[in-house]
């Protein structure tokens, strides 16, 4: 069988591992990996080629905290839902996130293996899923969507929700297995109150040490890692004290627990653009006041927040966790994190620490030999002004997943 050839031509290359911009460059691609990136050497273009000239190519974005299958910002509703609606809706929200330039995602509760499935069967264009399954939480936690009052609800693993109540650690133990048994690329644990449950304060403390212990255990002995969904200073400490890897939101972080990012080998993942969408639109999604109420305690926070984690050299992976129509929005995070972070660090961030992220580095985030064919072609240099990103129908001329063009017409030649 013949390989499926592909050559990008004189086009320059955003590589932000190294933070190297290099024009007039030929990048091929064989069977859906990058197998050179080297100078153009000027011949002539073959039919099929891709004329990147004056464009940039970048690598395909990571977002580390979506979710797919938030068909609405009610997420009591949503487990309410039908799963075939769900799925029909996640599968759109899917081709919708591919033509805004990700080509990997990483879903923070809801989605399930057959996402992934049936993107690398080649059932619908989508990114990349890396999932969680549910995420675990207490009852009375920040998964834990029952309004008060209401009293019947199942564990939480037949409906469409984002996540499922396990209480004790023989619970918390069976519940991590059976997401890791349904194939969960890591798992999530909600160890604070959150914006979207009813019933808890955003400075509940949740889950005891030794239930947390239980969930990191499991996750090590199967070869992942456990994020946790933290706000509070707290919260996020306690975490990385007790072995998780990934921490969600963190808006109220003080500078002391900023500075234990990098001695854990943790990573922080902000999700700034999801407070602004939810001040603006929340209402109309599905929002309650008393919800609203607890964004605004978050929202302002959010960018001191990343300044403290930048400044303490935590490493810092692109998420949004935006809800319902708002997931729209999700190019809108890199004109957020710009007002404090340098460009550099902000494309980063959705690229190499994003794969580091993910244990994908040199598969992931990257434009070199042996990676994946994931790339985003662009008009202009995000090295140096990254908020063009935040505006994808006039900024991406075109979204490769796998060498495959998912998005827009590349400039080929002779076709």
């Amino acid at each position: 069988m013949s390989k499926r050839v592909l050559d990008i031509r004189h086009v320059s290359v955003v590589e932000p591992r190294d933070r190297m911009v290099t024009a007039d460059r030929r990048i091929r691609i064989e069977d859906g990996r990058i197998v050179s990136v080297e100078a153009d050497d000027g011949s002539p273009q073959r039919d099929g080629d891709v004329d990147g000239s004056d464009l940039y190519a970048l690598p395909g974005l990571i977002d580390c905290h979506v979710h797919l299958t938030a068909v609405t910002a009610d997420e009591y509703e949503l487990t309410q839902s039908s799963p075939s609606y769900v799925a029909l809706s996640a599968a759109a929200e899917m081709r919708a996130t591919l033509a805004r330039g990700f080509t990997t995602v990483r879903d923070a509760g809801g989605a399930d293996y057959g996402l992934g499935q049936a993107v690398a069967a080649g059932l619908l264009p989508g990114p990349r899923v890396f999932h969680c399954g549910k995420a675990l939480s207490q009852t009375g936690g920040h998964g834990d969507l029952r309004p008060r009052g209401a009293y019947a609800w199942d564990d939480g693993q037949a409906h469409p929700g984002i996540g499922r109540i396990a209480d004790g650690v023989a619970e918390v133990r069976r519940a991590a297995r059976d997401e890791i048994r349904r194939g969960a690329t890591h798992l999530k644990v909600m160890v604070s109150g959150g914006c979207a449950s009813p019933t808890d304060p955003i400075d509940a403390l949740q889950y005891s040490d030794d239930e947390i212990r239980a969930v990191v255990d499991e996750a090590r002995r199967a070869g992942i890692y456990v994020a946790a969904h933290a706000y509070t200073a707290a919260a996020v400490a306690r975490a990385l004290a007790l072995g998780v890897r990934t921490i969600e939101h963190g808006n109220l972080l003080d500078e002391e627990t900023a500075a234990r990012f990098a001695p854990a080998d943790a990573y922080y993942v902000p999700t700034l653009v999801t407070y602004a969408a939810l001040l603006e639109e929340g209402t109309r999604d599905g929002f309650t006041e008393e919800n609203l109420a607890k964004v605004r305690d978050v929202h302002d926070a959010g960018l001191h927040a990343l300044q403290l984690a930048t400044d303490a050299g935590a490493s810092i992976a692109f998420g949004t966790d935006l809800l319902g129509a708002m997931r729209r929005r999700q190019n809108e995070e890199f004109a957020l994190r710009a007002a404090v972070q340098e460009p550099w660090d902000v494309l980063r961030s959705a690229t190499c620490v994003a794969a580091d992220l993910l244990d994908r580095a040199g598969e992931l985030g990257t434009l070199t030999p042996g990676a994946r064919a994931d790339l985003v072609l662009v008009r202009h240099d995000p090295s140096t002004d990254v908020t063009h990103l935040a505006d994808p129908e006039s900024e991406i001329v075109a979204v490769l997943a796998g060498g495959l063009s998912c998005q827009s017409s590349p400039r080929r030649r002779n076709t």
